[in-house]
C-alpha cells in the first residue's frame, strides 16, 4: 500500500547519503484490476526517471494531475499521502515537487538538486532507534501521555502542536519531567503547510525554556523519521 510510503521515503533519504542515481519509490492508488488503475503508468514514469534523470535523491513518483497527464517527482522529505483514494494524493507541502515526468521525458521544476553521478559511493546509516514516538496534541491532552513514554523508556518525542507550535500548561510538569530525564522533544505544526514560531507567544517561549525544540517547517511524520535515525547514530543532545 501507498500509506506508508512518505515514511519509508523519508528513512531511507537519511539512511542513504550522497546518492550517486535516482531512488524512485512508486506505488498504486488502485489495484491493477481495475480500468482506473495507476499502478502501469506509475510504474513506467517511476522507470523513465530512475534509468534516465538527472535527479540523485530519493523520490516518490506518483499520479501529478487526477488524470494521467503526467507524474510528479517529489522530494522524499517533503512529500506527504493527502487524499485516501485520488489517484493524485501525493503532494509536495511547503515546497514544489522537483519535476514532473512522463513515459519518455523528465522537466525539472526545482533548480537546486543532487545531480547523477557516475561514481557509486554513497554512504549508508541503517540504524533506527524504535523508542521513538510522534503525539498529535489536542484539547485537554492529560500529563500521563507524556509521563507513561517517558516510563516505557522512550528516548524521543515529536509533538504536533496547536497554532504555531504550542501545547497548554497542564502538560508542562511532564514535559519538564521528560526532559530531565533525557527524552529529546521536538515540536512540528498540525497544519502541516508554515513553519513552528515558539517565540511569538509566552506559551512557546515557556515550551523552549524547559527544553522542546522546534522543527522549522519538518512534516510531523519526517521529524518522527529523523529522531528515530539520529537517536540510533548519538544520543548527545547538541549532535
Amino acid at each position: 500500500g501507498t500509506d506508508t510510503l512518505h515514511h519509508t521515503a523519508a528513512a531511507l533519504t537519511f539512511m542513504v547519503q550522497d546518492l550517486p542515481v535516482p531512488v524512485a519509490l512508486v506505488g498504486s492508488q488502485r489495484s491493477s484490476d481495475r480500468p482506473s488503475s495507476d499502478a502501469a503508468l506509475n510504474l513506467m514514469h517511476a522507470s523513465y526517471a530512475a534509468g534516465h534523470s538527472d535527479i540523485a535523491e530519493v523520490l516518490v513518483c506518483m499520479f501529478g494531475p487526477t488524470s494521467d497527464e503526467y507524474g510528479f517527482l517529489h522530494r522524499g522529505t517533503r512529500v506527504r499521502k493527502m487524499h485516501s483514494s485520488y489517484r493524485s494524493t501525493f503532494r509536495t507541502i511547503g515546497d514544489v515537487p522537483v519535476a514532473t515526468v512522463t513515459r519518455d521525458s523528465v522537466k525539472m521544476i526545482k533548480k537546486n538538486y543532487n545531480h547523477r553521478r557516475k561514481d557509486k559511493k554513497c554512504r549508508i546509516f541503517p540504524c533506527f532507534e524504535e523508542r521513538v514516538t510522534l503525539i498529535y496534541y489536542y484539547p485537554n491532552m492529560q500529563p500521563d501521555m507524556i509521563d507513561s513514554l517517558v516510563d516505557n523508556g522512550y528516548k524521543g518525542i515529536v509533538i504536533a502542536g496547536t497554532g504555531l507550535g504550542h501545547v497548554n500548561k497542564p502538560v508542562y510538569p511532564a514535559i519538564e519531567r521528560a526532559v530531565k530525564k533525557g527524552v529529546h522533544i521536538y515540536m512540528t505544526v498540525q497544519t502541516l503547510w508554515g513553519y513552528v514560531h515558539m517565540y511569538v507567544y509566552d506559551t512557546g517561549r515557556d515550551l523552549m525554556a524547559k527544553g522542546i525544540i522546534p522543527a522549522e517547517n519538518m512534516l510531523p511524520e519526517v521529524a518522527y523519521i529523523k529522531l528515530g535515525w539520529v537517536l540510533a547514530q548519538t544520543d548527545d543532545p547538541e549532535k
